[in-house]
């Protein structure tokens, strides 16, 4: 049932992409309003996933997790019933305070799964967000098609609310709690430092880079972020706990997600254009959204049977391996994508495909691997927390990936002829670079995971890892 929440919630994140062409005539509006559909949910989800992982330490992290199901049903009714931008965007900033669900779910498997299943059971929790991934596109692509747009949020509300019975009905409630007060200082500080940073970061190649909104947004963000976490370090029971942060492993384990976080949303953005790109261009593969997503699809299920391949890893050699071997074979997958765009292979169905399961592998590692490492340095009562800080560090990788991803691609582009008119995509040497980029990312998480102390077997709940 948790990992069916974690798999709804994921879906949110990805059932709009099919949506983006179209959107401005859906909700009367500009391509540049309509864009903001993607950045307030990835906005509000990465304000949400922390605060949501300390109040579900605070006062019990089932009704947390129904509290985000209940989010998501509503901004998806809200979001079906709209036909304007402001309506819309609401619904989707409800639909990005679920994101935390994944992060809270690891901390209630924690609680109440059993010693011996505890490494699967957080890795299959873990992965449930590539799985939702992965059938988010073709699942919204084939309802937007063959039924309505508005359909699409009236099954996502459907699931969410079914999700969050399941849960109310099945999940039990955590006896461990950490109880005290909120620090709303805090929480007001840490959305003020994040907002003033990612804002920048997605919008930054639309504003330009050194745009005076940009420029001002990024020095709040210096200011804000200095002052909270001066605030956090005197506040009597801050948000989120800066001892536990610093440890070196939990800093490490949150660089690798970063870094991971990146190189795993440039493989949802640079090969799905490849494919869907017409013949005529470089690279182009000339396939329907349906078809090149159904070509992505096995990233997600690779990624989910993996996990179980990374608690059998971490249980023989340790998480900083399981973490270690992600990163590398995802630096593998791009090795492929490069050999593809620049030779001896071609781009193609088979080339993509292979490039995805080899993501979907070092994911699953990767990703499985992460709370095993942080639920080691962290007491039990600030397990949620420290999920949640870890699922933002994630975020932030995904972030930076749709803004350098995004600024490489269209920085080098080709004007190619068509049936339908001259059409504008980016070159084989845009995707190269993507490529490298994305190699260099998985080296900076193999060093963070092999930095990490390499301690005497240590053990969560009777777990060793």
């Amino acid at each position: 049932m948790l990992c069916a929440a974690g798999i709804v919630v994921s879906l949110m994140q990805t059932i709009i992409v099919p949506l983006i062409p179209a959107l401005p005539q859906l909700i009367h509006t500009s391509a540049s309003n309509s864009s903001w559909a993607l950045t307030v949910t990835m906005l509000v989800g990465a304000v949400a996933t922390p605060i949501a992982g300390r109040v579900g330490d605070m006062i019990g992290k089932r009704l947390v997790m129904i509290v985000n199901m209940v989010a998501v049903a509503a901004g998806s009714v809200v979001c079906a019933l709209s036909t304007a931008l402001a309506p819309f965007l609401i619904g989707r900033a409800l639909q990005g305070v679920g994101i935390g669900t994944i992060a809270v779910g690891i901390s209630i498997i924690r609680d109440i799964v059993p010693a011996h299943r505890l490494g699967p059971s957080v890795g299959a929790m873990s992965a449930s967000l590539g799985v939702g991934g992965a059938l988010g596109l073709p699942f919204a692509a084939v309802v937007a098609e063959q039924i309505s747009w508005h359909a699409l949020f009236w099954i996502s509300a459907a699931t969410a609310l079914a999700s969050g019975l399941a849960v109310r009905a099945y999940i039990p409630e955590s006896s461990t709690r950490s109880g005290g007060r909120f620090d709303t200082v805090g929480a007001l500080g840490l959305t003020a430092s994040l907002t003033s940073f990612l804002l920048p970061v997605s919008k930054g190649a639309e504003w330009g880079w050194t745009a005076p909104p940009t420029v001002g947004l990024f020095i709040v963000f210096l200011v804000v972020t200095a002052l909270w976490w001066r605030w956090e370090r005197r506040a009597a029971e801050p948000l989120i706990d800066l001892t536990v942060l610093t440890r070196r492993p939990v800093m490490l384990t949150n660089i690798a997600s970063v870094a991971t976080g990146f190189a795993f949303y440039a493989s949802q953005m640079a090969p799905i254009q490849l494919l869907m790109a017409p013949t005529s261009t470089p690279g182009g593969v000339g396939m329907s959204m349906v078809a090149a997503s159904l070509v992505l699809m096995p990233l997600g299920l690779v990624m989910f049977g993996f996990s179980y391949v990374s608690s059998w890893l971490t249980e023989r050699r340790g998480a900083r391996v399981s973490l270690a071997t992600g990163g590398a074979i995802i630096g593998v997958a791009y090795l492929v994508f490069i050999l593809a765009l620049e030779g001896p292979w071609h781009v193609g169905r088979l080339s993509m495909l292979l490039m995805g399961c080899l993501v979907g592998m070092g994911l699953g590692l990767a990703y499985s691997s992460m709370p095993a490492l942080i639920m080691a340095a962290t007491p039990v009562g600030q397990t949620g927390e420290a999920n949640g800080v870890n699922s933002l560090m994630r975020a932030v990788g995904t972030a930076m990936s749709t803004a350098v991803v995004g600024m490489v691609l269209t920085a080098s582009t080709v004007s190619t002829r068509t049936p339908q008119g001259s059409i504008s995509t980016p070159s084989i040497g845009a995707y190269t670079v993507t490529g490298v980029i994305c190699i260099a990312m998985t080296v900076i998480a193999v060093v963070a995971a092999l930095s990490i102390p390499r301690d005497r077997p240590r053990r969560i709940d009777d777990v060793a890892v």
